[in-house]
């Protein structure tokens, strides 16, 4: 079964509610238990935000390269490509957290 805590979102999986929510501290009585419908949609989608966030990660990763790529400064065809890198990262970046962001909207946390 999951519990919503009602201060600060926070999900929690077990056959009750916590004493006190893991984030925020709120009493036990703060907690809701989610419907089947509401639940099955946070299960659902827990892998696909979890594939988002490795994409926002890998990207980080990217962007770093490509940063010290563009501090070795070989030549400038290098350097454009580099430069081109870190601002599609971003992007990517970008689209990810905002697909995020929709998920949790509608209930997909």
């Amino acid at each position: 079964m999951l519990w919503k805590c009602g201060v600060c979102g926070f999900i929690h999986e077990g056959e009750e509610a916590p004493e006190k929510c893991p984030k925020c501290d709120a009493p036990k009585e703060k907690f809701v238990a989610l419907t089947e419908e509401e639940a099955k949609k946070i299960i659902v989608s827990e892998r696909t935000n979890d594939i988002h966030m490795e994409i926002i990660n890998l990207a980080d990763r990217i962007q770093k390269l490509a940063l010290e790529g563009i501090e070795i400064d070989l030549d400038p065809p290098c350097v454009k490509l580099f430069k081109q890198a870190v601002q599609e990262t971003r992007i990517i970046k970008q689209r990810c957290k905002a697909e995020i962001v929709g998920h949790v909207s509608r209930g997909k946390w």
